[in-house]
């Protein structure tokens, strides 16, 4: 097992994480499908928030926003269509029940098409393939109610990858959900997130990879952007 790096904040658009969480305690499950590396809200928490700030997650997954918000000090709110353990609030995050402009700062880890099963709600935007219109509409919807609850001169940050499937078209999420992002938000960075899960490690994937000549993901983007004013 690797050593766990220390908390420190980086300072290029490259980020590397040799494991999913940090210090003696969890932030979230890691076994949780798709959770987030805890590091990164660490980063985007201590350059974008101050203690006793609201923080809010929209799709809050195993909790790990939570968990690195409370550590920090900060107020935090974690919704989610199919909550995972009691903190978690019932929410679409298409519409969260926030009063305009009430909230310091948002992060969201959205699914990435359909390739992980979160739940059998019927409003789950894990059940919208990303080579379809409708995932994209959904996800503006949700960008949109982001817009909605942040204040003014805060910041927001999305944690997304881009979607492949053997025998299927490239699905170019990041690029297609920044675009989105625009019409909203001012961008103020996009960093590159180096992927560490069980797929990257198993050798016979690899293979297949080749053998398909198709890339594995090897990288999440992680968009950072800051309310301006009203929607463009």
């Amino acid at each position: 097992m690797r050593k766990k790096p220390e908390l420190t904040l980086l300072t290029t658009t490259l980020w590397e994480y040799p494991s999913q969480h940090y210090g003696k305690e969890m932030q979230g499950d890691q076994a949780y499908i798709g959770a987030t590396p805890s590091y990164v809200i660490w980063n985007l928490l201590q350059r974008y928030t101050r203690p006793n700030d609201l923080v809010v997650d929209p799709m809050c997954g195993s909790g790990t926003t939570i968990d690195v918000a409370k550590g920090l000090g900060r107020r935090v709110l974690g919704y989610d269509l199919a909550p995972y353990r009691e903190d978690i609030l019932p929410a679409d995050a298409r519409k969260l029940p926030l009063d305009d402009a009430s909230v310091d700062f948002v992060f969201i880890d959205p699914p990435y098409s359909t390739h992980v099963e979160y739940s059998d709600h019927p409003d789950c935007i894990g059940k919208l393939d990303a080579l379809t219109p409708g995932y994209y509409d959904a996800m503006e919807g949700v960008i949109r109610e982001i817009h909605r609850i942040l204040k003014n001169k805060r910041y927001m940050a999305l944690y997304c990858c881009d979607s492949f499937q053997k025998k299927k078209p490239f699905a170019p999420i990041g690029f297609r959900l920044f675009g989105i992002l625009e019409r909203y938000f001012k961008p103020i960075d996009i960093i590159s997130v180096v992927r560490h899960n069980r797929t990257m490690k198993r050798r016979h994937f690899h293979t297949e990879a080749i053998a398909g000549n198709y890339f594995l993901r090897g990288f999440n983007y992680l968009f950072i952007m800051k309310k301006e004013g009203e929607k463009k």
